[in-house]
């Protein structure tokens, strides 16, 4: 038999995050000494109220298939939530639950976006947003940007990447992977722009509990219009350190949309499983606050420190992020192509960092600090020893 695959699926390439982190692992497996910066992912343990609201769950038998958007008690704490937080207001109508904020965007572009639909992507990026877009039949229209502009783009570049073809702009604050956040004042140029457009606005928030300078600020908050063009994706991964419980969730003035991402889950993934839940309620109540907060003051201190470490190695370059748990580093002094830099930096330094070209932009690598400070103390000196024995 010769097999044919769908046009759609040969399409998508490996996640390059995932792939370095797996490739790490591999190697750490056969007995190599592996300092691994590669994953998005908090070190920190689940907070045990948060666990304890899932063994509840399971000891009371709450183990059977729920609604698709998720359990009424869970769609009023996420309502509640982004009232509290975000000053937002939606009913649990228009919110859905999905598994894990990926899969929230996954169903977001497969709703809206088809055939030669133009979204308009800040570059660098998060490498999964390009390959949704591509998977949707839509055309990626990417806005470079510089470190010399933290990363962010202008209302100028905004302008010029409109055309009537364009769909969406996807916006995420704070960034993976440069950590910036957008101002007040630079969400309203870009509101601005959108006003008396046809154009969505798709509001990435992952890490919105993760900031050290400056505010978030939720873009659907500034004012009706944009409340009403804003899809915004949140989930408790990064903020509760819950990645594997899988937890994300849509939130959109526009029903319709809502009842359509709820039938294509339905064929789909159907409901979260139900213990996560459960569980989540816990995560988005105020009851984890605290141990939100001490994990956030420990990566505001890895922060700091491996900031100022990086900028004593000569040929490297990283700006202090504002949020999320990521240095975006400069490389090029040293090597232009990135992938071959990370892949010689995993082979002769036994660190895993991810090339920059995966976020589209050469010449810079992704550092993780969502891990402890004599690891990132001693990765950074075997990233130092490197570059300066080339």
């Amino acid at each position: 038999m010769q097999a044919h695959y769908a046009s759609r699926i040969t399409a998508l390439s490996e996640s390059i995050t995932l792939a370095i982190s797996t490739l790490a692992r591999e190697l750490k497996s056969q007995g190599k000494d592996i300092l691994s910066f590669s994953a998005g992912e908090p070190d920190f343990d689940t907070p045990q109220v948060v666990k304890d609201a899932a063994i509840q769950a399971i000891n009371e038998g709450f183990t059977k298939y729920t609604a698709v958007a998720g359990i009424p008690e869970l769609l009023n704490a996420i309502s509640v939530k982004l009232k509290r937080d975000n000053n937002l207001e939606y009913s649990t109508k228009e919110i859905i639950v999905n598994s894990g904020a990926k899969h929230s965007l996954f169903n977001v572009f497969q709703a809206l976006i088809e055939k030669d639909d133009e979204v308009i992507i800040p570059s660098p990026y998060w490498v999964t947003y390009p390959e949704l877009v591509t998977f949707s039949g839509g055309k990626n229209i990417f806005i470079q940007t510089t470190q010399e502009n933290n990363f962010k783009i202008t209302k100028e570049q905004l302008k010029a990447a409109i055309t009537p073809k364009t769909k969406m702009l996807v916006l995420t604050t704070p960034s993976n992977p440069t950590g910036m956040v957008y101002s007040r004042a630079e969400l309203e140029e870009i509101a601005e722009i959108l006003k008396d457009t046809n154009i969505w606005l798709l509001s990435d928030e992952i890490y919105e509990k993760l900031v050290y300078d400056g505010t978030f600020v939720s873009p659907a908050s500034l004012s009706q219009d944009m409340l009403e063009r804003t899809i915004t994706v949140n989930g408790l991964s990064k903020a509760v350190a819950m990645t594997g419980w899988r937890m994300g969730y849509v939130a959109s003035k526009d029903q319709k949309l809502c009842r359509l991402i709820n039938a294509l889950q339905g064929h789909s993934t159907s409901n979260i499983n139900s213990i996560t839940q459960k569980a989540a309620i816990t995560g988005l109540n105020g009851s984890a606050d605290k141990e939100i907060e001490i994990m956030r003051q420990a990566f505001k201190e890895r922060r700091d420190f491996a900031c100022e470490r990086f900028n004593t190695i000569k040929g490297l370059k990283a700006s202090k992020p504002d949020g999320a748990f990521y240095l975006f580093v400069h490389c090029a002094e040293i090597s232009k192509d990135s992938m071959q830099f990370c892949k010689n930096l995993l082979e002769y330094a036994g660190v895993a960092v991810v090339p920059g070209i995966g976020f589209g932009m050469d010449g810079y690598f992704r550092f993780s600090f969502a891990t402890d400070l004599n690891s990132i103390d001693k990765g950074i000196q075997r990233i130092k020893d490197y570059c300066e024995n080339l």
